[in-house]
């Protein structure tokens, strides 16, 4: 049984999955889910090829249900939680008059609600690795646009603007016990989910999911007394 466990969302693929194996790597067990069983599937197998520990749950994360089952499979395999990554997000542009109910909706749900959710259901197992070593860690996938708005983005700009609040708040609310929050806010980087936009800033000018499991690996190494509340990942001509 591994000294050390954590949960990711999102983690078939692009920043979950670099997350994740950066994790693995340091011996870490882990819990991965993401909606899409086959993709999850090839992406727990990939790390268990490498000999990681991870055990799998694929769920969509704007079902309340699934958010409890997720965490009941990480607390049956591993018993207890060091870790928790909310990187799970949708973002889908639209006008202000074009805006359509069911995708306002799930950007809300699966953006903030969540991240809401998933705290709820693991505070007790991030309490109580707090309460022995002073370092159990959430990492919250703010975004730029959380930072600096977007016309067309808007709903997803709203989410990811509360995800940068709720993270300060868990902040005051958990540091007391241990339990430190950051959120990551990067521009775009070169995964799927930004397909759309190049066409106008071409993959190679991104930013890289090695940097942002890089951050991962920075924020893991600070000693308990330490609390980044969070991270700006931007591009040289980009400015909040």
């Amino acid at each position: 049984m591994p000294q050390r466990a954590a949960i990711v969302t999102g983690a078939s693929r692009g920043i979950g999955l670099a997350l994740a194996t950066v994790l693995t790597e340091g011996g870490y067990g882990v819990t991965l889910t993401a909606r899409k069983p086959d993709l999850l599937e090839q992406a727990a197998d990939a790390l268990r090829a490498r000999g990681a520990e991870v055990v799998h749950a694929a769920a969509d994360l704007s079902d309340a249900d699934a958010v409890h089952a997720v965490v009941t499979r990480h607390r049956d395999a591993f018993g207890r939680l060091d870790v928790l990554v909310n990187n799970a997000g949708v973002g889908i542009g639209a006008a202000a008059g074009e805006h359509r109910t069911k995708y306002v909706d799930m950007q809300l749900a699966v953006n903030l609600r969540a991240i809401v959710l998933f705290y709820r259901e693991t505070a007790a197992l991030l309490q109580a690795a707090g309460g022995e070593h002073r370092n159990a860690l959430v990492v919250n996938m703010a975004s730029m646009a959380g930072k600096s708005p977007q016309p067309w983005l808007s709903v997803y700009s709203a989410t990811k603007a509360a995800v940068v609040a709720y993270t300060a708040a868990m902040n005051k609310e958990l540091n007391g016990a241990g339990v430190k929050s950051v959120a990551f806010c990067p521009g775009f980087v070169d995964t799927d989910m930004s397909e759309f936009v190049k066409s106008s800033i071409p993959a190679e000018e991104m930013l890289r999911t090695s940097d942002i499991a890089e951050a991962l690996r920075f924020v893991l190494r600070l000693s308990p007394n330490c609390v980044i509340p969070e991270i700006v990942f931007q591009r040289p001509d980009e400015a909040i």
